[in-house]
């Protein structure tokens, strides 16, 4: 009741967090919800190669991956596939998520960007330096460093 054989496994696994999904012979709907929350636009299988190639709305794509990769590795041993995600719809293919660059960029910046929606490199290149600065909470001299290094990745 209420999941409460699940919580007697989290509480030995010291409280680290488990997703539960419902197991299905049809591959695309498992690859879905093993995929999930993320919203999956298409799916192409291609048996052949032990591939899946998953197709999301660029705001889905982190989503899917999870931090470090770790959910889309998940995904494909659950799935016995290879799981490849592509970029769906109008969204420019040169174009880069902000999360990318987690390595260079401090992640409190990329979350002062986001909160003014700008989650990929050309959103915030298309705003001047003197408009992030009135919108974000952000220096300049923060803000110049942050396009110096969005656009190293386009040149």
């Amino acid at each position: 009741m209420k999941g409460s054989r699940i919580h007697g496994i989290v509480r030995e696994l010291r409280n680290e967090n488990i997703d539960v999904i419902n197991f299905t012979t049809n591959n695309q709907l498992l690859i879905q919800r093993a995929l999930s929350p993320a919203k999956i636009t298409s799916i192409e299988i291609i048996e052949e190669e032990g591939r899946v190639k998953v197709y999301l709305k660029p705001d889905q794509v982190s989503l899917a991956i999870g931090r470090g990769g770790n959910n889309i590795k998940l995904a494909g041993r659950l799935c016995g596939y290879e799981i490849d995600v592509y970029r769906d719809g109008e969204v420019d293919i040169e174009d880069v998520d902000l999360e990318e660059f987690a390595d260079e960029i401090d992640s409190w910046i990329i979350d002062e960007l986001k909160a003014i929606g700008c989650d990929t490199a050309k959103s915030v290149l298309e705003i001047s330096v003197e408009d992030m600065v009135q919108r974000t909470d952000l220096e300049k001299e923060t803000i110049e460093e942050v396009f110096r290094i969005l656009k190293a990745e386009f040149e």
